[in-house]
């Protein structure tokens, strides 16, 4: 029998996110700044006969265990791609919060298609994962490799960002959860009939490659965020906490309700993350880093839910 393969990976955040009109497809034109960051779930896929999927950790209780999952959905997608039956067990950890911003669904989806590739040994290239990365979501294809990158189109078509350095951030994580779908819907709504121009992130990938993290801290823009704060009101009581304990900048991380803080130092990163806490004003905090690598087979030392 062959053996489990154990795949972790990456949640994201969005350090620009310009969205553009709603598409005939029904998603919305984007350029946005993806950035990679060291908050982890892990796929494991076992051989078996047929498709089936467990999940525990971090808000598992809220996901369908079948089609209704992104997981199970990107499993039956590269097996009709590469042309193979869509047999694995499918066992997912959690870590990432779940609708919060972060791309936990997406990142799963992009763990399960290198372990699947990986189990059913299709051999799939790098291009071909990123094509079917693409048809399941936005976000799926930047974490297959993960790192930091220029995502246009409706995320999918990404561009590499050359930068240097890491970059330490605090997430505020809110109690409940935003669907991105209802964010965007209500960021339609306030704008009515008015249709804003895609802003290019030509200043924060500047700032970014020549590591000015003022510059950046200025960057940071998030078109989702007066939709997730007219949804959401309590993080607005996040953000001004968040500044007013010393962070460099904060925002709402892609559709929220997760509210991103950069700081200067792992240090200041624990300092922050304990004395948000000691505010109430989020359910947790975690504390991580980026650029990170997207998902990635591991041999041992499984992550444990949080």
């Amino acid at each position: 029998m062959t053996r489990p393969v154990v795949v972790r990976v990456p949640a994201k955040i969005n350090l620009h996110l310009s969205v553009g009109a709603r598409r005939s497809d029904g998603f919305h034109d984007l350029m946005t700044v993806f950035l990679a960051v060291s908050l982890y779930d892990q796929v494991t896929a076992t051989t078996a006969t047929g498709l089936s999927l467990s999940v525990r950790g971090e808000g598992a209780a809220s996901l369908p265990l079948d089609e209704g999952n992104l997981v199970w959905r990107a499993a039956a997608a590269l097996a009709a791609h590469a042309g193979v039956p869509a047999d694995a067990r499918l066992e997912v950890v959690k870590a990432i919060p779940v609708a919060a911003g972060l791309a936990g669904g997406s990142a799963d989806a992009a763990a399960t298609l290198v372990a699947c590739d990986e189990l059913w040994g299709t051999a799939l290239g790098r291009a071909e994962l990123v094509a079917v990365a693409a048809r399941l979501g936005s976000d799926v294809a930047f974490l297959l490799g993960g790192g930091l990158a220029l995502g246009t189109g409706r995320g999918e078509l990404l561009t590499p960002v050359l930068a240097a350095g890491e970059w330490h951030w605090v997430l505020a994580v809110a109690d409940g959860q935003l669907s991105a779908a209802e964010v965007y819907a209500e960021l339609d709504r306030l704008r009515g009939t008015k249709r804003l121009q895609l802003q290019p992130p030509e200043k924060l990938i500047n700032a970014l490659r020549v590591r000015d993290s003022r510059a950046v801290a200025g960057a940071l823009a998030n078109d989702l965020q007066a939709a997730a704060l007219s949804l959401r009101p309590a993080l607005r009581a996040t953000l001004r906490e968040g500044d007013h304990l010393g962070a460099q900048a904060g925002i709402v991380s892609g559709s929220g309700p997760t509210c991103a803080f950069l700081v200067g130092t792992s240090r200041a990163a624990v300092a922050l993350a304990a004395a948000l806490a000691a505010a109430g004003v989020c359910r947790t905090v975690r504390i991580v880093h980026g650029p990170v690598a997207g998902a990635r087979r591991v041999v041992a030392n499984p992550v444990a839910p949080a």
